[in-house]
């Protein structure tokens, strides 16, 4: 790394002087800082160089938006501020009202900051200064954004190579009509963000330390709540008061029948007896998520034989399933084989009869408790970019897909269980398989979840599943019965994948060890 920093200023006012700031000079000042990414700095310039690689040109101009203060309709009140996360990407910079720019030629990143308006200084604080930018940002130099429409003017007269947008109704698609790429942009920066450098790495280790945290001190404080609300304010206290303010997504606490909605998120309902929590809650730490499920008796032990019976089964699953992963491996095969597990063990229960196992999974009954794809990647997301996504920019997700399931079916077809199974599998299964995951071999680098469960949704099997002939012969409704109380399990875990196999970058405790601090005794 190169020690020596090249500063240029385009003004001789301090930006640091005793009477403060000379607000007409800041709109058009700006510093120049060639110099190697800092350790402790967001590799903003490396990811660019990566998406320059991935879009394969030797010229042309990155562009990219950041998010805009905007108010709440009809209110004076503004939106809570959450960065556009390509924007992200490229900057590191979670400032609103920003732009960046990245000129492929000369290698040069510019981001363009908020102008400082002397109201928002009195009222809210004001933004970074093209100095403070410069320490804070992995940047080659920064300006103010009033002096950016100069610059693209200036820059499309004198260079050759496309403006490189991620939308098409961007406003300069209209200044530059036939310099203008709004197609390859994207599908370039997904190929990047879907496998993540140390530093990124180390953000997602961080969000789930502590979510862990906080998962952890539920479990100490659960014997005391009486409800879902205290749960989801123990979580907020505890990954705040460690400086993860903002959650990767709404947190879902969902007791007894509420575990069984996928996305329960009005966590306002008393315990009274019901038997588990499922609880899915995971921070974001400088933008990158961490997403963790945990399932626990509320009591701090199984309050009855079939929710022990629902929670080893999904454990079973999940250990299958995690020890299929790891570098070239297809994350499809692990879906597939998650639902196997499930339906072995719904038949040992006997909420599964009358069928063997291939003719359940190719009636896609097996859906009716798994309904969800076994994971996805995560990053910047909670539901990451994948490589699914940038197989071309001329097919939709859709189009993507299937033909990559064709193709494993053919690949698979010599494998007796798997291929058998395979072959005629119904158009519900599918659906509950089909994520960013599954075409491609998962690389070093991703960030994956695995988070099999079982449900047992009274509305879903009674409106849909019951009433059909297809599936209600598969399903023995005096044994579900016995089961419905149990509501839904799921364990969920991000996993990291290495060059030999995958790392479990989330440490929350989970099965005998989070029912001993439930009950205290660790």
């Amino acid at each position: 790394m190169r020690d020596t920093r090249d500063f240029a200023s385009r003004t001789t006012d301090s930006i640091g002087s005793r009477s403060g700031p000379n607000i007409s000079a800041l709109g058009s000042l700006s510093i120049a800082m060639k110099t190697t990414s800092s350790l402790d700095k967001y590799p903003a310039r490396q990811h660019a160089q990566r998406v320059a690689r991935a879009l394969d040109v030797d010229q042309g101009l990155i562009h990219l938006p950041g998010e805009q203060t905007i108010n709440w309709p009809d209110s004076d009140q503004p939106r809570a501020f959450r960065q556009l996360r390509y924007f992200l990407y490229l900057s590191g910079c979670q400032e609103p009202d920003c732009f960046l720019t990245y000129d492929i030629a000369s290698d040069k990143l510019i981001l363009w900051l908020a102008p400082i308006d002397p109201r928002k200084v009195v009222w809210t604080g004001r933004g970074s200064t093209v100095h403070e930018a410069l320490e804070k940002y992995d940047i080659d130099e920064a300006r103010f954004a009033p002096s950016l429409e100069h610059f693209v003017k200036k820059w499309a007269s004198n260079n050759a190579g496309s403006i490189y947008l991620l939308h098409p109704d961007n406003a300069l698609a209209k200044d530059y009509p036939d310099r203008i790429d709004s197609e390859h942009l994207r599908p370039a920066m997904d190929a990047c963000r879907v496998v993540k450098d140390s530093h990124e790495i180390s953000l997602v280790r961080k969000a789930n330390e502590i979510s862990a945290l906080a998962h952890e001190q539920v479990l100490r404080k659960l014997r005391s709540f009486k409800n879902e609300a205290q749960v989801e304010a123990e979580i907020l206290d505890v990954c705040i008061a460690h400086g993860a303010k903002h959650q990767a997504y709404e947190i879902i606490a969902g007791s007894g029948p509420n575990a069984a909605i996928l996305h329960y998120v009005k966590n306002n309902e008393d315990f009274g007896d019901r038997q588990l929590m499922c609880l899915d809650a995971g921070a974001e730490w400088h933008g990158y998520a961490a997403d963790v499920t945990r399932t626990f008796p509320l009591s701090g032990n199984w309050p009855s034989k079939e929710a022990k019976q629902i929670y080893d089964l999904v454990q079973r699953m999940q250990t299958k399933c995690m020890d299929m992963l790891g570098p070239g491996k297809r994350f499809v095969d692990a879906q597939y084989v998650a639902h196997l597990v499930a339906i072995e063990g719904l038949l040992e229960l006997g909420i599964f009869h009358n069928g063997s196992k291939k003719d359940i999974y190719e009636a896609g009954t097996s859906v009716a408790f798994f309904p969800h794809g076994l994971g996805h990647h995560m990053g910047l997301e909670v539901h990451d970019v994948s490589t699914v996504l940038t197989k071309s920019t001329e097919m939709d997700a859709n189009d993507q897909v299937i033909p990559e399931i064709t193709q494993h079916l053919l690949d698979v077809r010599n494998n007796t269980e798997l291929g058998s199974l395979s072959t005629n599998i119904a158009p519900a299964v599918w659906n509950s398989l089909l994520s960013g995951t599954s075409a491609p071999g998962l690389r070093p680098g991703m960030i994956i979840t695995c988070e099999p469960g079982i449900y047992f949704n009274r509305e879903a099997l009674e409106t849909v599943f019951l009433p059909s002939p297809v599936h209600s012969r598969f399903i023995n409704k005096p044994v579900l019965e016995r089961f419905m109380a149990v509501g839904g399990v799921r364990i969920e875990d991000d996993l990291l994948i290495t060059e030999d196999g995958w790392e479990n970058l989330t440490t929350a405790a989970k099965g005998e060890a989070a029912l001993k601090i439930i009950r205290g005794e660790a």
